[in-house]
């Protein structure tokens, strides 16, 4: 999977709960200056929560 633009960035998106790395998705570094923060399902815990995005 390609990066769509010059501006886009791959993120990897770790859980609030257990610290696992569950999840990659792409962010505008132009738009969007903060952290990405999104409700995803975590695998581990086993149940939906806070995923924060990770350096």
């Amino acid at each position: 999977m390609g990066i769509k633009g010059k501006n886009d960035k791959m993120v990897v998106l770790a859980c609030e709960d257990c610290k696992e790395r569950n999840y990659t998705t792409t962010k505008n570094k132009k738009n969007i200056k903060d952290r990405m923060e999104l409700s995803k399902y975590c695998p581990k815990c086993k149940k939906h929560t806070t995923h924060k995005e990770t350096k």
